[in-house]
């Protein structure tokens, strides 16, 4: 297996990076001087994870991010505990460069694979591409900008000291700024400031995703063809459908790059795991769990629930994987549970942990269009917000039960289990909510986007040109387009969403898949190039949709303030206590009364003149065409 070859020596082909970088601080911070350095500096940055990877015989693209990632975390530990600067996480991870890097030259482990490089170059022409589609920094991006922003710049340092605010409480998910570090470190050692890390490091992101993803797919299937389908059906999901870049032109942000770079690593890990179980690759699993939890730590849970589906339909059709499939889990999530044990109390301080019944109000209010909701603890997920991914999601959700034909197959049990088990979850009103009460209302509903949708559609074409030959290929483009056309995709703030039907298939059909697959011997499955030219035309029109609006979401932030309020409020303003200035404003633009600013001893406001008539009795400091300021009188 590629992941475990030990033949041919050579060495790493990341140290490449290292003379890659200093061509790019030669060359100006901006154009392709600047996407240069971020290459540049992110694969720095990776590398002496890579020479453990290497020193532990492992190769691939995913172990190397595991084990990037896994050098980074105890490294940014320590930073933390002595209360020092992000440098010292640099010297550190020198350190393990250096104390690797002759164990790493000594492995015996083959040239780089052909086709993982290729994925690679390939991944990396998209994020050229990505390039075009970096609009403005705003919302969530804003908040993840100001915690690398502070690892980039203070001494000091330790988990409060990159809260949002000075006292304004910490955001669970992101807890252990893991991800930040890594971003804050290629600013660092590429020489960039933190925004433009922040605004086009997807463009350096996008080489690694592609190969992992493909990594996934390959371990998977064990065919070089299923694992480009399953990349060319992710991209055409994630990057193309929405347009604009869609998730992939936020590669740069934690809960993105865990779901689309992280889980495809853990996934590869764990179905390697099961065909050469080992030490190594169980160490890499454990890595890449504590990663996953610390990165965003919902979506460790996310992980686990379709694995745990894959383990069930897998002991069901086969009677077989259970001991390797209990040993890969335990690696994956035990050393994640012990992190998660040590976050428990930050994730507690939260209002959507464990929810106050006002607080369930205002998230089934805010979160209604999404969920059919009979009552305040019987409701669940709409099916239309299941396929709402456009024509790749409904096509896979469509070809579930087609894994009943492959039963015996691991790809099968892991598409079919994966899938009951999250739609079991998401669809019926006595199980939604207790999930909700444990990751919260808006967390719960992300959960439908790790049906393995990619591995279904993959997997279902598998089978359709094992029954139907070269014919899949014009079936494949004619159902793209009808589909296409029908069923676009509905991103962003829900209107109506897929077809139900299509969410409702996979479910039933997929019950009935496994019980068919008991009773059958025989698969019907194709593993060659016509697969992969089959996703491609089907993914073919989608792509067209995709590239046609290849343009910023947001091409510039509607709320920012203006330079001359900037001014203003960094000279004259001591602002603080963000939670609840935000209560007390929101009362006050609500009801005009004077008297909430004097309960809470305000002396400066700040009104939008384009969405509120407010104009205390106060002085007004300074005013233009949109803001006003006002200072209590003396």
């Amino acid at each position: 297996m590629w992941a475990v070859r030990r033949r041919a020596s050579g060495a790493p082909i990341l140290l490449l990076a290292l003379p890659l970088l200093g061509i790019a601080r030669l060359l100006p911070a901006h154009g392709l001087g600047l996407w240069l350095r971020l290459v540049a500096a992110s694969l720095v940055v990776l590398l002496p994870g890579a020479l453990v990877a290497r020193a532990l015989r492992l190769r691939g693209a995913s172990a190397t991010v595991a084990w990037g990632l896994g050098a980074l975390g105890p490294a940014l530990l320590l930073v933390l505990v002595v209360h020092s600067s992000i440098l010292l996480a640099l010297v550190v991870l020198a350190a393990v460069a250096i104390v690797a890097l002759p164990f790493a030259l000594r492995v015996v482990s083959g040239p780089p694979a052909w086709d993982t490089l290729v994925v690679s170059l390939i991944g990396l022409a998209f994020g050229i591409a990505l390039w075009h589609v970096a609009g403005a920094i705003t919302g969530d991006a804003l908040f993840h900008l100001g915690r690398v922003q502070k690892l980039y710049a203070f001494g000091d340092l330790h988990v409060r000291s990159v809260d949002e605010f000075a006292d304004g409480g910490l955001h669970p998910g992101y807890a252990f700024p893991l991800w930040h570090a890594f971003l804050a470190l290629v600013a660092k050692v590429g020489g960039v400031s933190p925004t433009q890390v922040m605004l086009h490091e997807p463009s350096a992101i996008a080489p690694v995703a592609f190969a992992v993803v493909y990594e996934a797919g390959l371990a998977l299937f064990r065919s070089m063809w299923l694992g480009a389908a399953v990349l060319t059906a992710t991209v055409a999901a994630i990057a193309l459908a929405p347009g604009h870049g869609g998730s992939f032109a936020l590669l740069s942000q934690p809960g993105t790059v865990d779901r689309h770079v992280l889980v495809a690593v853990a996934l590869t890990l764990f179905f390697l795991f099961l065909r050469h179980p080992g030490w190594a690759l169980g160490l890499s699993l454990a890595a890449v769990g504590v990663e996953v939890l610390l990165v965003h730590t919902s979506t460790a849970v996310f992980l686990g629930i379709p694995l745990l589906g894959f383990v069930v339909a897998r002991f069901l059709l086969t009677r077989s994987d259970l001991r390797s499939s209990a040993v890969a889990l335990a690696a994956l999530f035990l050393p994640a549970g012990a992190a998660l044990a040590w976050l428990l109390p930050l994730v507690r301080e939260t209002a959507s942990h464990s929810p106050s019944t006002m607080e369930l109000r205002r998230a089934l209010t805010k979160y209604g269009a999404e969920l059919n909701v009979d009552s305040l603890h019987h409701y669940a997920l709409r099916p239309e917000v299941v396929s709402r991914g456009g024509a790749v999601a409904v096509a896979g959700l469509a070809l579930v039960p087609l894994a009943a034909f492959a039963a015996r197959q691991r790809w099968a049990a892991y598409v079919l289990g994966g899938t009951l088990a999250v739609l079991t979850i998401e669809l019926f009103p006595w199980v939604f909510p207790h999930f909700a009460d444990a990751v919260s209302v808006s967390q719960a509903r992300r959960l439908a986007g790790f049906t393995p949708i990619a591995f279904a559609l993959a997997g279902g074409t598998a089978v359709l040109a094992g029954m139907i030959g070269v014919l899949v290929l014009p079936a494949a483009l004619a159902a793209g387009i009808v589909l296409q056309i029908e069923y676009p995709g509905d991103f962003g703030p829900l209107e109506q969403g897929g077809p139900g039907w299509a969410t409702w298939l996979a479910l039933i059909g997929g019950a009935i898949a496994v019980v068919v697959g008991l009773r059958r011997e025989r698969r019907v499955e194709a593993r060659s190039a016509i697969v992969t030219c089959a996703v491609l035309l089907f993914c073919l029109p989608v792509a067209v949709h995709g590239f046609r609006d290849w343009t910023p979401a947001v091409s510039r932030d509607s709320h920012a303030l203006t330079p001359g309020l900037l001014h203003a409020l960094e000279t004259k303003v001591p602002a603080n206590r963000p939670y609840g200035r935000r209560y007390s404003v929101n009362r006050y633009f609500r009801t005009g009364d004077v008297g909430i600013l004097d309960r809470y001893h305000a002396d400066w406001l700040v009104v939008d003149k384009q969405r509120f008539e407010v104009r205390p009795p106060w002085p007004l400091v300074y005013e233009d065409e949109r803001y006003a300021l006002y200072h209590r009188p003396e």
